[in-house]
């Protein structure tokens, strides 16, 4: 698994990795809490770049006139980074990952010392683009080929469109599926693509065999740096939280006090109605469970204080981007826009689709000042493959009708049909199941690689009662931007 420009990397195994973490790897620093006194200057092309955020994770400084800054931390923060201002690009490790911390590493008397060197953009970032990668989740060699091999050229085919533009990725959790040992196969795929990737922790991100939930992000740690951070680009304030807490027999999506603290310092310097974006793992509001018909989201796929999350982001114009249920869906809810993506891997690279029948792909988003915009990409199709059109009978249970998945659907878009050239009328939004799903993951022994997935009902599901044979059928799809896509029966 080597590929042109890979910088090769050698991990330990996981069991080694979490050796040293049990040993309290730095007394100082991370076991003690004696305060540490961090000091260092933020500077570009030899000029100190001034009110730079600085931050441990808690405490949030910036720097002054000259770029100079100091920071006292209690001991028990294992970084010191800084919030990316716009005009400035995204320092990079050498594998294209985001570079925007360091470890601290106090000396004897208990000082540190950490400085951050920016190089200015050379052209705006009003007009930039992102991606945003939920769940590659490599677990052996078959999914990390695919992941080379499909996803990195689609992506890198994607970005020699932008030009010059500004352009970032996120990848956003479950990096590997508990496969650790892997994260430099990530790296690689970061490096072939050609633009910077940020990370969220996933919660198969993290190690299983260890005391505490601080201690299971430590592998993490090592490769990509704090699990939650900020930066800003053009006129948007981006947010990476970590809402995978590890309590030793499982998960729970929880934001904990530290964090929040943070996010409240963090927005409390952006103006309010500006443009926020939040990346997490977990949604924080996954709707799954209304469409199952569960009296409340389970713990496992939504953040159980997300009241608290809501309440700081009340402000601003903001969107939620998450993955890890493995389906596409868009939540509204206090006033917050929640993007959860289908994702990289589909339903477990077991195929070509998601177990809601949305395509293997990520997000992709662009911004214009504080506009946002976005499309679902499909991974080795064309941009404007938005659906999928099935013939009449495809779903038994709507005998007479012909059925579209249209996975990227909000209530802003309209969704109409055609029949012998003549427009029909609207068709109907309901609860389904794709049918190329039921085809390929209904039954005991499939898929033949996750026995365990199976079809699941989603609400982009769209019908309409058709004569006849059903043939001569188009589907009309337009988004809230007025752009519109068209898609005949497979």
């Amino acid at each position: 698994m080597s590929g042109a420009g890979f910088l090769p990397i050698v991990l330990p195994s996981r069991q080694a990795l979490a050796e040293p973490y049990k040993r309290k790897r730095n007394p100082v620093a991370l076991d003690t809490g004696n305060p540490v006194r961090i000091s260092g200057r933020v500077t570009s092309e030899g000029n100190g770049v001034p009110n730079v955020a600085i931050t441990d994770g808690l405490w949030i400084t910036e720097t002054g006139s000259d770029g100079s800054y100091e920071l006292v931390s209690d001991g028990r923060r294992p970084f010191v980074y800084i919030s990316i201002p716009s005009g400035f690009k995204i320092p990079t490790n050498p594998t294209g990952t985001a570079r925007f911390y360091e470890r601290i590493e106090p000396d004897a008397q208990g000082n540190a010392q950490s400085s951050f060197e920016l190089e200015p953009r050379r052209v705006s970032e009003d007009h930039h683009h992102f991606l945003l990668l939920a769940d590659p989740q490599t677990q052996d060699e078959y999914e990390v080929e695919r992941f080379h091999s499909e996803t990195v050229p689609d992506i890198a085919n994607l970005v020699g469109n932008f030009g010059d533009r500004p352009a970032f990725g996120i990848g956003c959790g479950d990096l590997m599926f508990d496969n650790l040992e892997l994260f430099p196969e990530y790296e690689k795929a970061v490096y072939n693509s050609g633009i910077p990737f940020f990370q969220v922790l996933g919660n198969h991100d993290i190690l299983f065999d260890v005391r505490s939930t601080e201690a299971s992000y430590e592998v993490f740690y090592e490769y990509f740096g704090p699990a939650y951070y900020s930066f800003d680009i053009g006129e948007i304030h981006y947010v990476v939280l970590n809402d995978i807490f590890w309590h030793g027999n499982g998960y729970v999506g929880y934001i904990d006090r530290d964090q929040l603290d943070w996010l409240e310092a963090d927005l409390g310097r952006v103006e309010n109605g500006k443009t926020v974006v939040v990346a997490l793992h977990l949604p924080v509001l996954s709707m799954q469970y209304r469409r199952l018909g569960h009296s409340s989201p389970p713990t496992h796929i939504s953040v159980q204080n997300r009241e608290e999350l809501y309440r700081l982001l009340e402000p601003y114009n903001a969107h939620i981007l998450s993955g890890h249920t493995h389906e596409h869906e868009h939540v509204f809810e206090h006033g917050v826009h929640e993007h959860i993506h289908g994702t990289v891997c589909g339903a477990w690279w077991s195929g070509p689709i998601c177990w809601d029948g949305t395509p293997n792909g990520y997000g992709l988003y662009e911004a214009r000042g504080s506009e946002l915009r976005w499309k679902y990409k499909s991974t080795g199709f064309d941009l404007d493959h938005q659906m999928r059109v099935y013939p009449k009978g495809s779903d038994p249970e709507a005998p007479d009708e012909i059925v579209a998945n249209i996975w990227n659907w909000d209530p802003e878009w309209e969704v109409v049909w055609y029949e012998g050239g003549d427009r029909r009328g609207k068709m109907s939004q309901r609860l389904g199941l794709d049918p190329k799903s039921v085809e390929l993951h209904s039954g005991e022994d499939k898929p033949e690689r996750r026995t365990w997935v199976n079809p699941q009902l989603n609400n982009h599901m769209f019908y309409a009662p058709v004569s006849g044979d059903g043939r001569d059928i188009i589907v009309e799809a337009t988004n809230r931007w007025g752009e519109t896509y068209t898609g005949m029966a497979e």
